[in-house]
């Protein structure tokens, strides 16, 4: 027997109802209407011209007219037209920044809750998706955004939002993103990061394409050779060896990222503002490296809003910090140093969810100039409310998600090993199985396999999850706004404008 502890008791939309919250403009009021687990968009407005722009069945009311109309793009790209808040905005424009990621498209309502309870004065990115797990899980940039738009009616948000396509590798990521509407684009040129582990000889760094880079290896060692590097609590003297391994680990880097930053602002129709990433990958970078890295860039014209570096170990997927504390504290208020010396950017912080022992300690070290990014945390929010209602489903999550791990964990920083972990879900408690750490990083990194496989009947765990889900929003928002708000409490004391 499967046993579930703590599981959400909520009760599921009754048939026909709405969610009390609205968006109402003088011409126009929005909400979203449940019939059982299926969604619909309602609009009220007093006269019929207004209803125009939607898709929908309509008809006269009382004293106005009602819409009844499918959550589809054309009527999420209708709704950014009468409300501005449903428009995404820039982060730069907020000091402190959180980025709440949703792989299944329901999450939106209840992370707008945690920010509406926890998050005062922290700007929220409720669109927030990578290309990799868009691809995995079959979505598109604009289902992402439109996911986002009607669960922000939903929750009767008009405070305002961004929007990231994350971890872009390319440029057709870049266009699918500009195609969406979203507003902040993090590039990832780390397939251009060098494994340099030793030592560099000269021949190295003369190989770079320095045409490229619109430079030479004698004008780079000019620029930094003997110079001194204030990291706020101490000074860096620079090496030729800290300038040549910088060169050789990013220079291909940098080039990759001028590329793809070029192609975005070439291509955008609207404001954009630009993350660079270089997280996801097996090298610390060094203060020097933070600070070759921004001169480089802005040397060729480059100007971004976020950074988001390799900091010290213990990041890892789903649990709790794994490294030293005051490292990680000395760490990034020296990356924090840097970023004052290029006019203030953001310290972003990727694999940022479950931390919760150093965030106080996060927006202590950067002054709250800091993006906290989290994804599959809301999505095991999610797992927790199937484990409540659909045992057997869950269980069948679980099972693909273990038995792929091996393969699943290569994109991530986890130590989770499925050996500490149960075949057999007989007599485990579903709930305590998700919030342990072996498990936890298990369904984590799983999501793409689960989600894509099917139950015996041959009927597609995506489709059953969003059902079960949907059908008991009500709680899973609960649940979400809980664990979202845990997060956001300990930035929510910084002030919201620079």
């Amino acid at each position: 027997m499967v046993r579930v502890a703590g599981g959400t008791d909520d009760v599921p939309h009754p048939a026909g109802t709405e969610n009390p919250m609205t968006l109402r403009t003088d011409a126009l009021t929005a909400s979203i209407r449940y019939e059982g687990s299926a969604r619909s968009l309602q609009l009220d407005a007093p006269t019929a011209a207004a209803l125009t722009p939607f898709d929908g069945t309509a008809s006269a009311a009382g004293d106005g007219h009602v819409l009844t109309g499918p959550l589809s793009t054309a009527n999420a790209l209708a709704l950014q037209a009468a409300f501005p808040s449903l428009r995404p905005q820039r982060i730069s424009d907020h000091r402190t920044s959180v980025g709440t990621g949703d792989r299944t498209g329901l999450a939106t309502l209840g992370q707008a809750r945690a920010f509406a309870a926890e998050g005062t004065g922290v700007m929220p990115v409720l669109a927030q998706q990578s290309i990799r797990e868009m691809d995995r899980l079959g979505r598109s940039a604009r289902s992402v955004m439109d996911d986002a738009v009607f669960g922000l009616v939903e929750a009767g948000w008009n405070r305002g939002f961004g929007a990231d396509c994350d971890h872009i590798k390319t440029t057709e990521g870049i266009d699918r993103g500009l195609d969406a509407g979203f507003v902040m684009f993090t590039l990832d040129p780390g397939d251009m990061v060098a494994d340099v582990t030793a030592g560099v000889a000269p021949a190295e760094a003369e190989a770079l394409p320095w045409d490229q880079l619109e430079d030479s290896l004698a004008d780079l060692k000019a620029r930094y050779v003997g110079t001194t590097l204030d990291v706020g609590h101490s000074q860096i003297t620079i090496t030729e060896q800290d300038v040549l391994t910088a060169a050789v680990k990013y220079g291909r880097a940098v080039v990759e990222s001028m590329r793809l930053y070029r192609h975005t602002l070439d291509n955008a129709q609207h404001e954009v503002e630009i993350e660079f990433a270089v997280d996801e990958t097996k090298w610390l970078t060094t203060f020097f490296e933070h600070f070759y890295l921004a001169t480089e860039l802005t040397r060729l014209g480059a100007s971004w809003s976020s950074f988001a570096p390799r900091y010290v170990d213990g990041f890892e997927k789903g649990v709790e910090f794994r490294g030293d504390a005051e490292e990680l504290r000395s760490n990034l208020a020296a990356h924090h140093a840097i970023a004052e010396q290029f006019g203030g950017y953001k310290i972003s912080l990727h694999t940022g969810s479950d931390k919760f022992s150093i965030y106080p300690l996060c927006a202590e070290a950067t002054a709250g100039l800091v993006h906290l990014k989290t994804s599959g945390t809301s999505y095991l929010c999610g797992l927790e409310v199937v484990a409540a209602h659909d045992a057997e489903l869950f269980s069948r999550i679980w099972d693909v998600s273990r038995a792929s791990y091996a393969r699943a964990r290569a994109s991530y920083q986890v130590s989770a090993d499925e050996e500490r972990t149960p075949a057999s879900l007989a007599g485990v408690d579903l709930l305590e199985l998700i919030r342990s750490d072996d498990a936890r990083q298990i369904l984590h990194v799983g999501y793409g396999d689960s989600l894509n496989a099917t139950d015996a009947a041959g009927a597609p765990l995506h489709d059953r999850f969003l059902s079960v889900v949907s059908a008991h929003q009500e709680g899973h928002s609960e649940v979400l706004a809980a664990h979202i708000g845990r997060h956001l409490a300990p930035f929510a004391a910084v002030p919201a404008m620079r």
